[in-house]
């Protein structure tokens, strides 16, 4: 037990540098997704709510492609179709060289666009607890547009989508456990490497799904928080 326990050091032999290192990439994935995901997704959804058929056709076919899509497939697509896009775009301009394209930028914009995909239907859904009148209101109020969006709708949406946009993080989490197979260095492909090594599956993979459950609990405390955050005015109201 005590030798199996020592692959886990930090020392020499040991496999947790690795594994943290791998961790720390799979959490840095997933935090980068959310300021490119997040606000594409509300950009989505209001395309979708425009008065312009070509913005709202474009917020349909970019929703329905992206989540109907395996994260998988969509990950291969956008790592390859960078790679070819970038090698046409160079020999363009007499570049013959191979191109590669970072693995974590590609799986970066992998799952920012699947997670823009499932939380522009989480906004969209969240823009009809909004009463109508508030915006009649705020012109009335003299508000522009932008201002009554920022102002008064904004911090109502995001209150009302937090349940589902907590997981929809959840869910990109675990989708990071994909990238191992574009050769990104994550938990998961630490962990596959400690396996083929030490030959002990059971307490690497223990130690990744004990990884995973804390990237968890920890979200769903900080979800917690940001709940109450946005419900405090609510909540004065009420009291």
């Amino acid at each position: 037990m005590l030798e199996q326990l020592s692959l886990l050091s930090f020392a020499s032999g040991g496999w947790g540098w690795a594994l943290l290192v791998g961790a720390l990439v799979t959490l840095a994935l997933a935090l980068a997704c959310v300021p490119l995901g997040l606000p594409l997704g509300l950009g989505v959804a209001l395309a979708a709510r425009s008065k312009r058929r070509w913005l709202r056709t474009g917020a349909t076919v970019f929703s329905t492609v992206f989540r109907g899509l395996p994260e998988l497939l969509t990950l291969l697509l956008i790592y390859y179709g960078c790679q070819i896009a970038a090698q046409h775009v160079l020999a363009a301009v007499g570049y013959q060289g191979e191109v590669m394209i970072n693995t974590f930028v590609a799986a970066m914009i992998a799952f920012s666009l699947v997670f823009a995909a499932f939380s522009s239907e989480i906004w969209l859904s969240a823009f009809k607890t909004v009463d109508k009148g508030q915006f009649e209101a705020a012109a009335v109020l003299g508000l522009s547009t932008a201002t009554t969006f920022r102002t008064v709708v904004l911090p109502q949406l995001t209150r009302t989508a937090l349940p589902g946009l907590s997981n929809n993080w959840l869910s990109l989490l675990k989708d990071t456990s994909l990238v191992s197979t574009i050769s990104l260095v994550d938990l998961m492909r630490q962990t596959s490497l400690a396996v083929s090594v030490t030959k002990e599956p059971m307490l690497f993979y223990t130690v990744a799904c004990l990884a995973y459950l804390l990237f968890s609990a920890l979200s769903g405390r900080v979800f917690h928080v940001l709940e109450r955050h946005f419900s405090r005015h609510q909540r004065s109201t009420l009291s």
